[in-house]
C-alpha cells in the first residue's frame, strides 16, 4: 500500500523522502500548524520547552527524567524526555534548553543508549551550540574510580561547543533521590524565573505510575524456590530462585530486573565486632548486619587505612599506583582482612563507621515471563564463593533465607531490553547466568504463540556440569519455539570455544538473520564477554558485507539506533 502525503503538503514533490517519510513529515508540520492555531486562540503556551536527555543503563536516570519533566510542566514550562542516542547533533543545536540526566556504565563509559550521541558530540564536525543553555546531572557510585564520568564528559564537551551552563553539574552517589530532587528544583526554578513561566510549582505526578515498593520500602517476598542448577561437582554454583509476589501488586515485563535487598552474614558481623572489641554492642551489630557494606571496602576507607598504617601490605600495593594490582589484591579480601592488615593502627568502631557505605540492593536480570509464570519472579544467580570471601546477596539467598523468612525485593524496569514484535526474529547471546533474561524471553514468546524465529547462543565451562536449563531448552527446541541453539562449552576440548566462536562459525546465517530484521540481545559480563561479542558481531558484518570495518561499524550503529542491538551487561 502506497502512503501519500496529504493534499496541500508543503513538502516539495522532488524532496528525497520516501512516501512514508513524507507522510510523517506532513503530519508533523500539520501538528505544528495546529498548535499555532491553538496558541492564537488563547491557549497557554509554555514559556520554554525543556528537552530532558537521558543516558541510562538500569532505568534510574529515566525515573529522574520523568520527575524533571513533571516539575517543568508544573512550573509552566514545556518538557519532553528523549534518550541521548535518539538525538542527533543537528537536533541538539536546534534546542534551546537542555537537561542531561545520565548514569555511567562500567569503567567510566557511556551507558548503552548514549554511546552514539557521545561519538557524534566528540566529532570534529559537531555543530557549535552557542544558542543552547544546559545543565547536567550525573548518577553513579563513588565506589568506582570513574565516578559519574559520563556526566563529566558530556558537561565539559557541551561547554567546549559554546553552550551556556545553566547550573553547576551535580554528581549523585547511589542514594541519588534527595540530591537529584534538590538539583532539579533549583534548575527548574531558575529556568522559570528567567523565562517568566507561570505555574503552580507543585510537582505533577510522573507519567509512568510508580510502584509503592522501592529501595526504601521493599516488598517482603517469600522465597518459594531455591534450586541448584549446576551439577554438584561444577566449578560454579548457579541457582534458580522463585519469589512469590503475593498481594504486592508488582507487575513486570520479560527483560526487567529485580533488586534484592541483602542482609550481611552474621558470622562476619560477629568477627568484625570481636576484632573491634565491640562484641556486646547490639545496636552496632544490627547496623553492620542490615545497613552497611562490610565485604567491599570504600575508597575512602582504603585511603584512611593507608594513612594510618603506611607499613601495611595494603599501603605497599597502593604505593605502586596500579589500579589493576590493587583490584587483584582486594579480590578475596573483605573489611576484616583490611583491619587485620592494619594491625594496631586500625580504626576503632566509632572511627570506622563513617567510612562504611550504605548496604545496597543487588540487581539481577529476571529469568521468567509474567505470562508463563504469573504471580512469581524467577532469578538465575551464581553464588560468589572464594575461599573465606563470599558474595553478599548471592550467598544470602543461597544459604541464609529460611523457609519461613522473607526477602526484600523491588522491581527495576528495563524498557529498552524487551521482547520484540511477535513476528521479528530474535538473536540472544548469553553465556553463563547471562541466559537469565532469555529464558524469560523464550517463555514469553511461547506463551504468546509468537511466530518470530529465536536463536540462542549459550555456553559455559563444561556441558556435563554447567548446561543450566538444559531440559527446558531442549523442550523449547522440540516445540519449535527455539529455532536455533548454538552451544559453546569452553573447557570441553583442548582449544577454548566461546559464544563468539560459534557466532563466527555461523557468520553467513547470522548476517542473513540481521538482514531479515533480527533483534540482537546480549546479556552477561561487561568487562570481557560483551566486548568480545561485539567484536565478533562487527567481524561477521564486515566479512559478509565485504565493505570494510567502517561500513560494519555504521551498520551496527544503525542497529543500535533502531533498538535492534541492545545489551544488559554488568
Amino acid at each position: 500500500m502506497t502512503v501519500m502525503p496529504p493534499t496541500g503538503s508543503l513538502i516539495p514533490a522532488d524532496a528525497p523522502f520516501s512516501a512514508q517519510q513524507e507522510s510523517w513529515l506532513a503530519g508533523f508540520i500539520a501538528g505544528i500548524a495546529a498548535a499555532g492555531r491553538r496558541d492564537s486562540a488563547g491557549a497557554d503556551a509554555p514559556a520554554a520547552t525543556i528537552d530532558v536527555l537521558i543516558g541510562t543503563q538500569t532505568g534510574n536516570a529515566e525515573l529522574v527524567a520523568d520527575d524533571v519533566v513533571a516539575g517543568a510542566r508544573a512550573r509552566g514550562l514545556g518538557g519532553r524526555a528523549t534518550a541521548l542516542d535518539d538525538v542527533t547533533p543537528e537536533a541538539l543545536a536546534a534546542m534551546s534548553h537542555v537537561i542531561v540526566v545520565t548514569s555511567t556504565y562500567g569503567e567510566g563509559e557511556m551507558p548503552d543508549n548514549a554511546g552514539l550521541f557521545w561519538e557524534a558530540l566528540q566529532s570534529d564536525t559537531a555543530p557549535r551550540l552557542e544558542g543552547l543553555q544546559y545543565a547536567v546531572l550525573g548518577l553513579g557510585d563513588r565506589g568506582y574510580d570513574d565516578f559519574c564520568q559520563a556526566a563529566k564528559l558530556i558537561d565539559t564537551r557541551l561547554e567546549q561547543l559554546g553552550a551556556t551552563r545553566l547550573h553547576e553539574r551535580v554528581d549523585c552517589d547511589v542514594d541519588f533521590e534527595e540530591p537529584a530532587g534538590e538539583w532539579t528544583a533549583a534548575v527548574l526554578e531558575r529556568l522559570a524565573a528567567e523565562t517568566g513561566a507561570k505555574g503552580t510549582g507543585a510537582a505533577e505526578a510522573p507519567k509512568k505510575p510508580r510502584s509503592q515498593w522501592n529501595k526504601r520500602t521493599p516488598y517482603p517476598s517469600r522465597l518459594a524456590t531455591n534450586r541448584l542448577l549446576s551439577a554438584p561437582h561444577s566449578a560454579k554454583e548457579i541457582r534458580h530462585y522463585e519469589f512469590d509476589l503475593g498481594d504486592s501488586g508488582i507487575t513486570y515485563e520479560a527483560g526487567d530486573a529485580l533488586a534484592v535487598v541483602p542482609v550481611n552474614d552474621d558470622g562476619l558481623v560477629g568477627a568484625l565486632l570481636e576484632h573491634l572489641g565491640s562484641s556486646g554492642d547490639q545496636e552496632t551489630a544490627e547496623l553492620l548486619r542490615t545497613e552497611r557494606e562490610i565485604r567491599t571496602p570504600s575508597k575512602e576507607l582504603i585511603a584512611d587505612l593507608v594513612e594510618r598504617a603506611p607499613a601495611s601490605e595494603l599501603a605497599a600495593v597502593v604505593a605502586h599506583g596500579d589500579r589493576g594490582d590493587l583490584d587483584s589484591w582486594l579480590w578475596g579480601r573483605d573489611l576484616l582482612d583490611l583491619l587485620r592488615d592494619a594491625g594496631s593502627r586500625a580504626p576503632s568502631t566509632a572511627e570506622l563507621l563513617p567510612f562504611l557505605r550504605p548496604l545496597q540492593a543487588r540487581q539481577y536480570s529476571i529469568s521468567s515471563s509474567p505470562l508463563a509464570h504469573p504471580g512469581s519472579i524467577h532469578l538465575t544467580v551464581a553464588s560468589v564463593r572464594y575461599d573465606r570471601y563470599e558474595g553478599v546477596a548471592s550467598t544470602y539467598l543461597a544459604d541464609r533465607v529460611g523457609a519461613d523468612s522473607t526477602v526484600g525485593i523491588y522491581l527495576q524496569p528495563n524498557a529498552s531490553f524487551s521482547v520484540p514484535a511477535d513476528d521479528a526474529p530474535m538473536v540472544m547471546i548469553g553465556p553463563g547466568t547471562g541466559i537469565a533474561p532469555f529464558r524469560g524471553f523464550l517463555h514469553e514468546r511461547a506463551a504468546r504463540g509468537a511466530s518470530g524465529r529465536n536463536w540462542l547462543f549459550f555456553g559455559d565451562q563444561h556441558r556435563e556440569t554447567d548446561f543450566v536449563y538444559e531440559d527446558e531448552l531442549t523442550a523449547l527446541r522440540e516445540r519449535g519455539v527455539l529455532t536455533e541453539l548454538d552451544l559453546a562449552f569452553s573447557r570441553d576440548q583442548a582449544e577454548k570455544v566461546y559464544v563468539q566462536t560459534r557466532m563466527r562459525e555461523r557468520s553467513r546465517e547470522l548476517y542473513a538473520w540481521l538482514e531479515d530484521g533480527a533483534h540482537v540481545y546480549v546479556c552477561g559480563d561487561a568487562s570481557r564477554m560483551a566486548k568480545d561479542v561485539e567484536a565478533a558481531l562487527l567481524g561477521v558484518i564486515a566479512e559478509q558485507r565485504g565493505r570494510g570495518e567502517d561500513d560494519a561499524a555504521e551498520y551496527l550503529a544503525d542497529l543500535r539506533r533502531a533498538k535492534r542491538y541492545v545489551r544488559d551487561v554488568y
